[in-house]
Formats: structure tokens, C-alpha cells, sequence
């Protein structure tokens, strides 16, 4: 664990190239680059009913590279490991080894140090902590590596699991987006969150 004095310093440096992959390991979960035999989980995960309902992915073009085609499938793997403003790393469950889902900090503003936070798990990733070390894993290295002021996302009301995961490693609601998804002929409210540098300095995902 690093000193706060050496995170703070950490966090004053600049941002680096989002270019930079890393592989993070944690007790039960390991972020790393996507490799080609993740691309059938992650596939599987965004087209689960489930994934697309929480996610707010119901009315846009989920299923891309649905066909499983090799090429689109390789071609979609390099997209994800080459953008030099978003990190998206796969989620891997060390206990079997496959991929289960995936974190991305996207929407860069190099101006204000700032990203937006979105991630997913599939059926085989959830209910065993892997999305709650993910998350601290990644906002982590946001803070500490990256050089971020601002960690941001969304969360709709009819996910409470995820925020009170939100919450309980850090982040703060900020306010409401009144009616921001249509779903089933139902308007749903989200909820922005966010956590700060200096918040993450002072409890580091344990508040």
C-alpha cells in the first residue's frame, strides 16, 4: 500500500498515455488487456438480457460483433487495446481463469483530469465480489497512476446493487437525470456519481 504522501505525489503528476495497458492483479479478480479467447465471454456478457437492461444498452447496436466472425473479432480486440484517450481492460476471475466482463474509464477530458467511469459482468461474474475489486483496482490506478482529479458515472434507479456498490467504495451522488432512459414504456431517473483525487487519497476505496 503506498503512503498518502506518496499517492498525493502520484496525483500531481500528469496524465499519461492511456496507450500505457496495464494488468492489475487483485486477490480474486485481474484486469489486463483483452486477448482474443475473451472476445466469446464478452460477447456472451453484452448480450445477456440482463447486461443490456442495467446498462441502459437497449436501444443502441449491442450486437456489432455478434456473429462471432474472426476477423471483426480480432479487429475489435485491437480497437480496444490501442486508443490512447480510454483504458478498457477485461475482467478475469482468477479462480477459473475466463474473462467475465470488463472496466473502461472513457470520455477523457485532458483539461479538467477527468474520465467517466462504465463497466460489465456477465452471469459467471457476479454476486462474489469481482465487481467491487474491479472497481477499486481501476479507480485506483486512475488516481494514483493516471493522474486524475475526477472519476464520473451513471447509475439508474433500477440498479440499487450497483450504487450501494458505488457507495461503498467511495463514490458521492451528485444529483439526478430526471427520465434519462426509456425502458419497456417506463421512464427511468440515473443518478451521477462521482469521486474526487483527494477523496480517494484520504480512505483509498474503504471510506
Amino acid at each position: 500500500m503506498l503512503p498518502v504522501a506518496t499517492i498525493h505525489r502520484v496525483i500531481d503528476q500528469p496524465a499519461v498515455d492511456f496507450s500505457v495497458k496495464p494488468t492489475l492483479t487483485g486477490e480474486k479478480v485481474m484486469l489486463r488487456p483483452f486477448i482474443t479467447d475473451d472476445i466469446p465471454a464478452l460477447r456472451a456478457a453484452v448480450q445477456d438480457p440482463e447486461v443490456l437492461r442495467l446498462t441502459g444498452s437497449v436501444h443502441g447496436d449491442e450486437t456489432e460483433f455478434a456473429g462471432g466472425d474472426p476477423a471483426r473479432d480480432e479487429q475489435f480486440r485491437q480497437w480496444r487495446n490501442a486508443q490512447p484517450d480510454r483504458l478498457d481492460l477485461a475482467v478475469v476471475d482468477k479462480a477459473s481463469g475466463q474473462c467475465v466482463g470488463e472496466v473502461v474509464l472513457n470520455k477523457w477530458d485532458e483539461g479538467n483530469r477527468s474520465c467517466n467511469f462504465r463497466t460489465l459482468l456477465g452471469p459467471t461474474g457476479r454476486d462474489r465480489g469481482l465487481g467491487t475489486e474491479s472497481l477499486r483496482m481501476i479507480v485506483g490506478y486512475g488516481f494514483e497512476q493516471l493522474g486524475l482529479h475526477r472519476i464520473s458515472l451513471e447509475v439508474y434507479a433500477f440498479n440499487p446493487r450497483a450504487r450501494h456498490v458505488y457507495e461503498k467504495v467511495g463514490f458521492v451522488a451528485e444529483g439526478v437525470l430526471r427520465e434519462e432512459l426509456r425502458y419497456r414504456d417506463e421512464w427511468i431517473d440515473a443518478t451521477v456519481m462521482s469521486i474526487l483525487a483527494h477523496e480517494w487519497a484520504r480512505h483509498r476505496g474503504w471510506p
